[in-house]
């Protein structure tokens, strides 16, 4: 069994600055991609960054130039820093992994319970 496991939400001011943790446990052989995901109230879920195993980074335009993705293979965690932080990026972040608890399975994708992350004054 795996678990997904985020962390780092919270209030911040417009302007402002936090970081995200996502730390993956169980039965895990190896872990490809990884993401971070955000849906807002009334708005369908959508995609913020993914990040390869070998440290290939992708991230929605929305978020460009403001937002790092980055991972710690060691510890089997993903973070996401998010600075210049607006109100239009308040949602509930999730986090999924694409997991393998055993060679040559093909990766089963989890995910996170999520944390909010409000930017308001």
């Amino acid at each position: 069994q795996v678990q997904l496991v985020e962390s780092g939400g919270g209030l911040v001011q417009p302007g402002g600055s936090l970081r995200l943790s996502c730390a993956a446990s169980g039965s895990i052989f190896s872990i490809n991609n990884m993401g971070w995901y955000r849906q807002a109230p009334g708005k369908e879920r959508e995609l913020v960054a993914t990040i390869t195993s070998g440290g290939s980074t992708n991230s929605a335009d929305s978020v460009k130039g403001r937002f790092t993705i980055s991972r710690d293979g060691s510890k089997n965690t993903l973070y996401l820093q998010m600075d210049s932080l607006k109100p239009e990026d308040t949602a509930v972040y999730y986090c999924n992994a694409e997991v393998k608890t055993r060679w040559g399975q093909r990766p089963i994708v989890h995910w996170g319970q999520g944390t909010q992350v409000t930017v308001s004054s």
